[in-house]
């Protein structure tokens, strides 16, 4: 089989040939530049700087050696953009905290401050405030507070907060979605997943506007959840508005790629913490899944995709409503979480959810077990499931830069093992 059509095989719930394997097709199952560094030197490829190809957390572009050498089978097919409002674009040299140097966007504007702190801009503009700041020896950017607004419950004008950080793809970004589309489809035989997700409503990684060089509205996560109960009108507006804006762009994707992408990533919002959901089942089913409903049924309705939902956290109190709004694919299958326990989730949920993630622990295993730990878990996770498909290979969200390069190769000398029989 090709990886295009083992994923195919995969998502619809057939067993293939090998597992599928992801690192690096999406901002939610990559890696970090620092431990993609180290990975690259001890499978003795070409020695290059990584570029950053996702400024927030500082994530390694997968390019093709890394994904020969590896079996990797998805690749992106996205439009360059970054969550920052610059384009994947103009490479110039840049060092990070760890003394490693990279190669990022023309537009990755930063500063320093006299404790060692690093800012990044919207869209490279630095005449405005930062978007973002990482500490003295950091490992990624956070988002700053920029918003403007004191809210109750008369508090209104939420399309006219967040116009700005929802727009329609333009014509350059759709030629070069096209363009990746095509070269994917007609030159290699890897999977392919639209990227950039759709909708996202209410991603804690958006609702600061790192885009927009003057945010408005509400902009605080914990103002930005509490005013689901205190001003829900106003929340409501903003997701309307990016269901319209999120229907419009997946029409204009389906013209670009047609059906040659077996997957598009819909939301990348966290309904989950580590011990239980972020809000009630009630407030989900609000303000929510009507929207995502709409979107995931005009994408089933039109297109042979399957629908990419990541979700950090516990939230099994959410998966018989992701079902019933037409959610296919899972990520990134936290089982450290409360609740999340891998056999149960396989046998209720294995025939309805294509599991994307959940192959070893980036908390504790991976960053920090022995060769032998990352190994073990790794092959457990494969037992578990891959069973009769529904299952991509994927860290439990990015593998971070503090990782050994011995225990990534490790994970993945378990599933060429466990590819291989052994």
């Amino acid at each position: 089989m090709t990886s295009r059509e083992r994923l195919i095989e995969t998502l619809n719930h057939r067993e293939p040939d090998k597992v599928v394997v992801d690192m690096g097709a999406t901002t939610i199952t990559g890696i970090n530049a620092n431990a993609l560094a180290k990975l690259r030197k001890a499978l003795g490829l070409e020695d290059r700087k990584i570029k950053i190809n996702e400024p927030l957390q500082l994530l390694g572009m997968v390019e093709e050696d890394v994904r020969e050498a590896l079996g990797i089978d998805v690749v992106d097919i996205t439009n360059n953009m970054t969550m920052y409002g610059f384009e994947n674009k103009g490479w110039k040299p840049w060092r990070l905290q760890s003394g490693l140097d990279v190669e990022v966007p023309e537009n990755f504007n930063t500063t320093v401050d006299d404790k060692g702190n690093t800012y990044l801009y919207a869209q490279g503009d630095m005449n405005y405030p930062p978007a973002s700041v990482m500490p003295k020896d950091g490992y990624f950017f956070d988002h700053l507070d920029r918003g403007s607004i004191e809210f109750d419950e008369d508090t209104v004008g939420g399309r006219e907060d967040f116009k700005d950080d929802f727009g329609i793809l333009t014509d350059d970004e759709l030629r070069r979605i096209e363009d990746r589309c095509n070269y994917f489809y007609n030159n290699t035989g890897y999977g392919m997943i639209g990227g950039g997700a759709l909708a996202g409503l209410g991603d804690f990684a958006m609702i600061p506007g790192p885009n927009v060089k003057e945010p408005k509205g509400i902009r605080s996560i914990p103002d930005f959840m509490m005013a689901h109960q205190i001003c829900p009108d106003y929340i409501h507006e903003i997701y309307e508005y990016q269901t319209e804006v999120a229907l419009e762009n997946a029409k204009l994707f389906k013209q670009a790629c047609g059906d040659k992408i077996q997957a598009i990533i819909i939301s990348g919002t966290d309904f989950g913490t580590q011990n239980g959901p972020f809000m009630s089942l009630d407030s989900f089913r609000e303000f929510y899944k009507p929207y995502y409903k709409k979107i995931n049924d005009w994408v089933h309705e039109n297109t042979n995709w399957k629908t990419f939902y990541h979700t950090c956290g516990a939230i099994t109190t959410f998966l018989q409503d992701f079902y019933e709004m037409g959610v296919d694919i899972l990520n990134p299958v936290q089982l450290s979480a409360h609740g999340m326990d891998g056999k149960m989730l396989k046998e209720k949920w294995g025939d309805k959810f294509t599991f994307w993630g959940g192959g070893v622990d980036t908390q504790k295993t991976l960053p920090f077990g022995t060769p032998q730990e990352v190994y073990d878990e790794v092959k457990e996770r494969l037992k578990l499931f891959n069973k009769g498909g529904g299952f991509v290979f994927n860290t439990v969200h990015n593998i971070q830069g503090q990782t050994s390069a011995e225990n990534m190769l490790a994970m993945f000398q378990a599933i060429k093992d466990f590819n291989e029989g052994r």
